[in-house]
Protein backbone atom coordinates (compact mmCIF):
# COMPACT_ATOMS: atom_id res chain seq x y z
CA UNK A 1 0.00 0.00 0.00
CA UNK A 2 2.80 2.58 0.74
CA UNK A 3 4.30 1.37 -2.46
CA UNK A 4 1.64 2.67 -4.57
CA UNK A 5 0.89 5.54 -2.85
CA UNK A 6 3.90 6.94 -2.61
CA UNK A 7 4.74 6.18 -6.55
CA UNK A 8 1.53 8.10 -6.92
CA UNK A 9 2.14 11.05 -5.07
CA UNK A 10 5.40 11.36 -6.98
CA UNK A 11 8.03 9.36 -5.43
CA UNK A 12 11.24 8.57 -7.38
CA UNK A 13 12.69 6.01 -5.06
CA UNK A 14 10.98 3.51 -2.21
CA UNK A 15 13.63 1.75 -0.12
CA UNK A 16 12.10 -0.94 2.63
CA UNK A 17 14.81 -2.03 5.50
CA UNK A 18 12.37 -4.02 7.90
CA UNK A 19 9.35 -2.82 9.03
CA UNK A 20 10.29 0.92 7.78
CA UNK A 21 10.35 2.35 4.25
CA UNK A 22 12.93 5.27 2.82
CA UNK A 23 11.17 7.49 0.77
CA UNK A 24 13.10 10.14 -2.02
CA UNK A 25 11.50 12.25 -3.85
CA UNK A 26 12.21 15.51 -5.64
CA UNK A 27 12.74 18.76 -3.18
CA UNK A 28 10.06 20.03 -5.06
CA UNK A 29 7.61 17.50 -4.51
CA UNK A 30 8.40 17.19 -0.86
CA UNK A 31 5.40 18.91 0.49
CA UNK A 32 3.02 17.15 -2.22
CA UNK A 33 4.33 13.48 -1.39
CA UNK A 34 4.11 14.28 2.94
CA UNK A 35 0.56 15.70 2.45
CA UNK A 36 -0.59 12.44 0.55
CA UNK A 37 1.03 10.30 3.28
CA UNK A 38 -0.82 12.82 5.73
CA UNK A 39 -4.10 12.13 3.98
CA UNK A 40 -3.59 8.60 3.77
CA UNK A 41 -2.60 8.93 7.57
CA UNK A 42 0.38 7.20 6.93
CA UNK A 43 2.43 7.69 10.11
CA UNK A 44 6.34 8.67 9.73
CA UNK A 45 9.06 8.72 12.21
CA UNK A 46 11.11 12.08 9.77
CA UNK A 47 9.79 13.77 7.14
CA UNK A 48 12.88 16.16 5.57
CA UNK A 49 14.69 17.75 2.77
CA UNK A 50 18.61 16.41 2.67
CA UNK A 51 21.62 16.52 0.36
CA UNK A 52 22.37 12.93 -1.27
CA UNK A 53 25.78 12.65 -3.28
CA UNK A 54 25.24 11.57 -6.94
CA UNK A 55 28.66 9.41 -6.03
CA UNK A 56 30.35 7.88 -3.33
CA UNK A 57 33.83 7.84 -2.31
CA UNK A 58 35.30 4.39 -0.77
CA UNK A 59 37.18 4.84 2.19
CA UNK A 60 38.52 2.33 4.78
CA UNK A 61 41.79 1.89 7.38
CA UNK A 62 42.81 5.37 8.85
CA UNK A 63 41.17 7.29 6.22
CA UNK A 64 37.60 6.06 7.47
CA UNK A 65 38.62 6.92 11.39
CA UNK A 66 39.75 9.75 10.23
CA UNK A 67 36.18 10.67 8.54
CA UNK A 68 34.00 9.64 11.21
CA UNK A 69 36.13 12.09 13.67
CA UNK A 70 35.56 15.06 11.68
CA UNK A 71 32.00 14.22 11.07
CA UNK A 72 31.38 13.44 14.88
CA UNK A 73 33.25 16.77 15.47
CA UNK A 74 31.12 18.93 12.86
CA UNK A 75 27.79 17.68 14.18
CA UNK A 76 29.05 18.22 17.93
CA UNK A 77 29.31 22.03 17.10
CA UNK A 78 27.00 24.52 17.80
CA UNK A 79 27.95 26.70 14.63
CA UNK A 80 27.24 23.83 11.91
CA UNK A 81 23.22 22.78 11.73
CA UNK A 82 24.03 19.75 8.61
CA UNK A 83 27.15 17.90 7.98
CA UNK A 84 26.95 16.44 4.82
CA UNK A 85 29.52 14.14 3.23
CA UNK A 86 29.82 11.78 -0.02
CA UNK A 87 31.81 8.88 2.17
CA UNK A 88 31.29 5.31 1.95
CA UNK A 89 32.19 3.23 4.85
CA UNK A 90 31.91 -0.51 5.64
CA UNK A 91 29.34 -1.69 8.46
CA UNK A 92 32.14 -3.56 9.65
CA UNK A 93 34.31 -0.33 10.39
CA UNK A 94 31.23 1.39 11.35
CA UNK A 95 30.36 -1.08 13.82
CA UNK A 96 34.17 -1.09 14.99
CA UNK A 97 34.76 2.43 15.14
CA UNK A 98 31.06 2.32 17.21
CA UNK A 99 32.16 -0.72 19.80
Amino acid sequence: RIFEIALEAGADYIKEEGTTYEVITDPKKFEEVKAVFDQNKIEYSLAEITMVPKNTVKLEGKEAEQMLRLMEMLEDSDDVQKAYANFDISEDILEKMSG
